[in-house]
């Protein structure tokens, strides 16, 4: 990459040790910037022969970071990151505001790689939860049994947060040990269990190390228990909804509309797929709307985001979905419509119905747009007199089609 570029921005990763731990590359980036931004801490550990103006970031950074930048441009600029910029860090944001050929990333050995080292732990096998700007219930969803996590703390308070959670969570046996200022000369670690945490609050700058041990198991596929989720009987049924799930076929990244949300089950496990799936849940009942808040937090994605109101009205300006669930609303008038033309071309959509009338409305879509047609009836055993036999459940038709 070239260095000469007026208008690159050179992101340079500080550790714990700060200028003494710097290499000569980043060393040598930061005596040639004219104008170098950090936080109040980050910019304190330069030594007095870094000549660069030194700003510190401004909050909240994100709305004021374009223009910051930009009042500066034509002079050599730096950035200050701690560990990787590329890991949960500045650099990340910066190449997504200014492009990649625009920024230049020199990393230092993340806090997660030395937390990693210090355990003994492989990273590749060690999930990484950052509480740095997410709501501590994210842990949830990486939570089961013997599994191994590093949690990237948003301050001093994050441990013992961390513990009344893995409580409340069922594991309370876990082992909780906090890495402070790592690969600095202040470094320091405390190790304790989290139903007994009591130790008082640290360091900001710290990982958390979390065994987990034995506690609940929660499936990683889709349909869990019906009694993962608090309902009022608006509830899709766990093997109908491990069944609309794979005809939703979530991917990495894409964005679900579940209309009709009811519990919010869907948009849920949707979610819970992978990390980096998003979902927007639609509800027109306001108990069912704070229903779904608390289910989204208890099964570890609270930020699915929770509309209040009925379709097609509700869904003006909502961002555009990859995928769509309609769950409820179907015989509504312009429902299906919106939803519809909604869809980039490629996308998918997927309805159920349970009702004769909302059967029709589906039957009449498939005629006129093709796609799959489906009817999945569920029979559960249950108890006749002393003996058991087949209860059978409302059948459901499921309607899946790709937008052209």
């Amino acid at each position: 990459m070239q260095t000469d570029n007026p208008d690159l921005v050179t992101v340079v990763g500080v550790g714990a040790g700060g200028w003494a731990d710097l290499g000569r590359t980043p060393t040598e980036a930061l005596l040639a910037a004219q104008v170098i931004f950090g936080s109040d801490r980050q910019l304190d550990l330069l030594p007095p022969e870094v000549a660069a103006e030194r700003i510190a970031w401004p909050s909240p950074l994100l709305p004021a970071l374009p223009g910051l930048l930009e009042s500066h441009a034509g002079r050599r600029r730096a950035v200050l990151a701690s560990g990787d910029p590329m890991f949960h860090g500045i650099g990340a944001t910066l190449v997504r505001l200014l492009g990649a050929e625009r920024v230049r990333a020199l990393p230092h050995p993340s806090s997660v790689s030395l937390a990693a080292a210090r355990l003994g732990w492989p990273l590749a096998t060690t999930e990484v939860v950052s509480l740095v700007t997410a709501d501590p219930a994210v842990l949830r969803r990486a939570l089961n049994p013997g599994r191994r996590l590093l949690v990237l703390a948003r301050d001093a308070s994050t441990p013992a947060v961390v513990a009344a959670l893995l409580t409340s969570s069922g594991y309370g046996a876990a082992t909780v040990t906090v890495l402070s200022q790592l690969g600095g000369p202040s470094e320091h670690v405390v190790v304790g269990t989290a139903s007994s945490w009591e130790h008082a609050a640290g360091d900001p700058l710290a990982v958390l190390g979390i065994e987990c041990g034995d506690g609940p198991r929660i499936s990683v596929v889709p349909g869990l228990e019906d009694d993962a989720y608090e309902n009022d009987g608006q509830l899709t049924k766990r093997e109908v909804r491990a069944v609309t799930l794979a005809a939703l076929a979530p991917v990495p990244g894409a964005l679900l509309w579940d209309v009709g949300a009811g519990s919010g089950s869907i948009g849920i496990e949707w979610m819970r797929s992978h990390p980096t799936c998003r979902a927007i849940a639609i509800e027109s009942r306001s108990d069912r709307f704070s229903a779904i808040r608390r289910n989204a937090s208890a099964l570890g994605v609270p930020g699915l985001r929770v509309v209040h109101g009925s379709a097609p009205a509700a869904l003006d300006g909502l961002p555009a979905p990859d995928t769509i669930f309609v769950g409820g609303g179907l015989t509504r008038e312009g429902v299906l419509d919106a939803c519809l033309a909604a869809l980039r071309a490629g996308g998918r959509l997927v309805a159920n119905a349970v009702t004769l009338e909302t059967e029709a409305v589906l039957a009449a879509a498939y005629g006129r747009l093709g796609g799959d047609l489906t009817r999945v009836a569920v029979n559960r055993a249950s108890p006749v007199g002393g003996f058991t036999g087949w209860r059978a459940m409302m059948p459901v038709t499921i309607w899946s089609v790709t937008s052209r």
